[in-house]
């Protein structure tokens, strides 16, 4: 996946405007490959005190606010997420706003909302800052950490003075994330530069999105960038001095296909099963309006085989398609034994490649692109490969074979692949757009995975427990 740290000088005040101006860089970002982009602290009405004390109730939002509409729009049309950070109604008109991060999905809708809870008590919290109320004096504190999983990546969020507390993600380190998203409005590079350290001694890939501009409460530097968990800097947007055409907008980019939660990940593992007892079902004798494929050497038909809750919602998905486009089933249960053999035949494929790797590093390399067998979906009869073809059947470029290796295809095979054609990349928008609201979630190193109710799924999605353990069918 990549991901977009957006940097512009907003409208002060000015919510719809800002709004459509998040909108276009959303679009711009998607047309760069993006799959998420982080905005800076208030960047929906300019970091400036002063402006939201005057009118608290008209300059805070909610997630479903008729002014964001652009921006969710533009995640629908895109199938990007976004994080935009905003003051955020708490309660009724006279309570306290709180300084937000509303992270919207791919669809549009809220994954989650996180509200800073760290604010400056002084009333002069950044350099050149005249004096006003304080952050503490005009906003309401959050009270929980705030997380999310998307593309099999989990993030964590926080706001500018939140990074002044090593506790902080210290504790995104501990709950498993791996990518530290911070909506900030620092005024110099010094402070900036201090992301470095936070990556390196919590071992996070760090994304800062930094506002830019004057206002009453001071001045925003930019320099947004990106930081390897070994505090290596290796991407920045400009240092804002002063007024330049336009707003100066930016988009800092950083590919973190490496922080995704692999299948070998001891995380998926430790998800328990509780067994519903759903039985496998013939797709092709029980939804004849589903296209599967044919496997040859597969005669008894394993391969047509899944449970019935991930078959009723690959009819849902189907109907969520686009006019001409319907899904192709290529393969859904895979018997244990197959299971293992392909593993094994991968691991010493890759044994050939690289001869000086351990045993440990060629397992989980090996699980980019075939599941251990002890947590594989396909044995559970929950996950299904499947691709996009007309309605005639006849295949569309969907930028990799279905199951093409990461090695054939040169990474092309990860959902959030950046080089693809843009036919390709809409197309695997629209894919993933059908599936996800029908409750299905992707492997993300491969386009064509998806499933529902095993380990991965509940660990993608937050659930307590998989639906589905490893399954024994008797064919026929």
């Amino acid at each position: 996946m990549i991901i977009a740290a957006a940097q512009f000088t907003p409208v002060p005040g000015d919510i719809e405007a800002n709004a459509s101006r998040m909108a276009a860089l959303i679009t711009e970002a998607a047309e760069r490959g993006a799959g998420l982009v982080l905005f800076s602290e208030l960047a929906l009405t300019h970091y400036d005190r002063h402006l939201i004390a005057a009118d608290p109730a008209g300059m805070a939002v909610t997630e479903d606010d008729a002014r964001l509409a652009p921006v969710r729009e533009a995640c629908r049309a895109t199938g990007v997420a976004t994080v935009v950070n905003a003051a955020g109604r708490t309660g009724g008109d006279r309570d306290r706003p709180a300084i937000s991060s509303f992270v919207l999905g791919p669809d549009g809708t809220l994954l989650t909302r996180y509200d800073k809870i760290h604010l400056f008590e002084g009333e002069g919290d950044r350099e050149g800052a005249s004096e006003g109320q304080s952050e503490s004096a005009l906003f309401a504190p959050g009270t929980a950490d705030g997380r999310f999983t998307l593309g099999g990546i989990r993030f964590a969020l926080a706001t500018c003075f939140d990074n002044s507390f090593p506790e902080v993600p210290a504790r995104a380190a501990a709950d498993g994330c791996r990518v530290y998203l911070a909506s900030s409005f620092h005024d110099s590079a010094q402070r900036v530069a201090q992301y470095g350290q936070l990556a390196r001694e919590h071992g996070l890939h760090v994304l800062l999105a930094n506002g830019t501009g004057t206002g009453h409460s001071g001045r925003g530097c930019g320099l947004s960038g990106v930081w390897l968990p070994s505090g290596e800097r290796v991407a920045s947007a400009a240092e804002w001095t002063g007024r330049v055409p336009g707003d100066g907008a930016e988009l800092v980019l950083s590919d973190v296909r490496d922080r995704i939660t692999l299948m070998a990940d001891p995380a998926v593992a430790a998800i328990p099963v509780q067994e519903c007892g759903e039985p496998l079902v013939d797709v092709r004798t029980a939804a004849p309006e589903l296209l599967v494929a044919e496997l040859r050497d597969d005669e008894r038909g394993a391969f047509a085989q899944l449970r019935e809750g991930v078959l009723k919602r690959l009819l849902a998905a189907q109907r969520a398609l686009p006019d001409g486009l319907r899904l192709k089933i290529v393969e859904g249960y895979r018997p244990l034994e197959l299971q293992r053999r392909y593993f094994e035949e991968y691991v010493d494929e890759l044994r050939a490649l690289h001869p000086g790797q351990e045993a440990g590093q060629l397992h989980q390399a090996a699980s980019r692109y075939v599941s251990p067998p002890a947590i594989a979906p396909h044995s559970a009869g929950g996950a299904v490969d499947l691709t996009l073809v007309t309605t005639e059947g006849e295949d569309v470029d969907m930028g990799t074979p279905v199951n093409a290796s990461p090695e054939e295809s040169n990474g092309a095979c990860y959902t959030g692949a950046p080089d693809l054609s843009p036919a390709a990349r809409a197309r695997r928008r629209t894919l993933n757009a059908a599936l996800t609201s029908a409750g299905l979630v992707n492997y993300p190193t491969e386009w064509w995975h998806w499933s529902y109710g095993d380990r991965y799924w509940a660990l993608a999605t937050g659930a307590d427990h998989a639906l589905y353990g490893p399954k024994e069918w008797g064919g026929r």
